[in-house]
């Protein structure tokens, strides 16, 4: 279990995270939501020690701040919102850096098995800087896999923290991603993710925590969460759940989407 306590972050002398906490178990899929501005990013560096913090944030019961970065790295990867790589390196290349943290020698194919996953078979030769943005953000989904491959280890199960890992995919790559990632946690992993859309949010979701400016405004199953009026006070708009526009408008409904074969 993954438990956060009254977590507190100042950047540039201002408030930006003002007294959240929250726990996440291993089996499902926490996915963080709010608008622009409220911290989610912010949290989840808090989680994954990107960015000191005020207040306890415990693995399986341990302090993370005193568990040594050998032992944390194979007990999580994270995907951050946005990776820059200033040499050509291959994709190979990228994926085989979470090899370097997992902590044991992996079998031979591991980083190309990986990328099999994310629906990038053969492109282990390509360079990084010449794919699209949504190659490269599952060329960076690959890395994190082969980091912590198997969901649960001998310490214990083990964690994906994931910034927007859907943002610049297709609608079809984005339910690869996101089935892949409750794969994941149905074997015993745990995933915490920040995302934008409410409708993956809603479908893919087993606790939905919902920020507005820097505070915990609800967290919860989906259902509960992701309602009329707490939707509307968080993001400052009128917004009603499951209800289609007027006709003759065209309404696509994502939760109807499902991978072919």
């Amino acid at each position: 279990m993954l438990s956060a306590a009254d977590i507190h972050v100042d950047l540039a002398g201002a408030p930006v995270l003002r007294g959240v906490s929250l726990t996440a178990r291993p089996g499902g899929m926490t996915v963080i939501v709010g608008p622009n501005g409220s911290g989610k990013t912010t949290l989840l560096r808090a989680l994954t020690q990107d960015l000191p913090c005020r207040g306890a944030i415990r693995l399986d019961g341990d302090d993370i701040a005193y568990m040594p970065g050998w032992r944390l790295a194979t007990r999580r990867a994270v995907l951050p919102q946005a990776s820059r790589i200033a040499f050509p390196f291959t994709v190979l290349e990228i994926v085989r850096l979470g090899l370097m943290a997992a902590g044991s020698p992996p079998p031979p194919g591991r980083a190309s098995d990986a990328l099999a996953r994310v629906g990038l078979a053969g492109f282990e030769g390509r360079f990084y800087q010449e794919l699209s943005g949504g190659e490269q953000q599952r060329t960076q989904l690959a890395r994190v896999l082969c980091q912590v491959w198997e969901p649960v280890g001998p310490d214990g199960a083990r964690w994906l923290f994931l910034d927007e890992p859907v943002s610049s995919l297709d609608i079809g790559h984005q339910i690869e991603v996101m089935d892949r990632m409750a794969d994941y946690a149905a074997r015993g992993g745990g995933v915490i993710a920040v995302m934008h859309d409410l409708n993956l949010t809603a479908m893919y979701a087993d606790q939905v925590i919902l920020l507005a400016a820097g505070r915990c405004l609800a967290a919860g199953p989906p259902a509960e969460v992701l309602t009329d009026d707490l939707l509307s006070r968080a993001y400052g708009c009128a917004l009603r759940v499951n209800t289609a526009p007027p006709a003759p408008a065209t309404f696509l409904l994502p939760h109807m989407a499902r991978r072919v074969g």
